[in-house]
């Protein structure tokens, strides 16, 4: 009798098991091959808006900068800004990241990226410090990043999907 439930145990949770990696697949599937959802959009279109007018009151500047998600990206970059030999300046943000932490990208990625964009606008293109001077701190914290003084770090979303308080 006990092996027969312990049967009928394991074979419900193999079911479920493969039902949730179905799930997870289609999921990924979905999120891949559709662009993001206006709740995402609305939300990186709020940060930017936010982003422009911290620019506006602490540097004086009112340059529109176009951010611009791709599916493109290579996967170790989580967003990059550009600055093109005619001067035009953008914003990409890795589409990839989205499904892992939205707030990480629209929190730390995107003003971690636009202080950046206006190291461009200064005139500033150096790669000293692969572009995380002092100065770009700076920016970087006047327009409320987070994290401000290195690269994007994958820790930083594990640690913050395992902050259960």
């Amino acid at each position: 009798m006990f092996l027969k439930k312990l049967k009928i145990f394991f074979i419900i949770v193999v079911i479920l098991g493969t039902l949730f990696l179905v799930y997870s697949w289609y999921k990924n599937y979905q999120f891949k091959n559709n662009p993001l959802n206006q709740n995402i959009v609305e939300k990186i279109n709020k940060k930017h808006k936010e982003l422009e007018i911290l620019t506006y009151q602490k540097f004086n500047i009112k340059r529109k900068i176009p951010v611009t998600v791709s599916d493109k990206m290579p996967s170790k970059l989580y967003g990059a800004a550009t600055f093109s030999k005619s001067g035009q300046i953008q914003i990409f943000l890795n589409k990839k990241y989205f499904q892992e932490s939205l707030e990480y990208m629209i929190d730390d990625v995107l003003p971690h990226e636009y202080a950046h964009a206006l190291m461009f606008v200064k005139g500033n293109t150096t790669n000293q410090k692969g572009g995380h001077t002092k100065e770009w701190q700076n920016i970087c914290k006047s327009l409320n990043g987070l994290r401000c003084d290195r690269f994007v770090n994958i820790d930083d979303i594990i640690i913050g999907k395992t902050n259960f308080f």
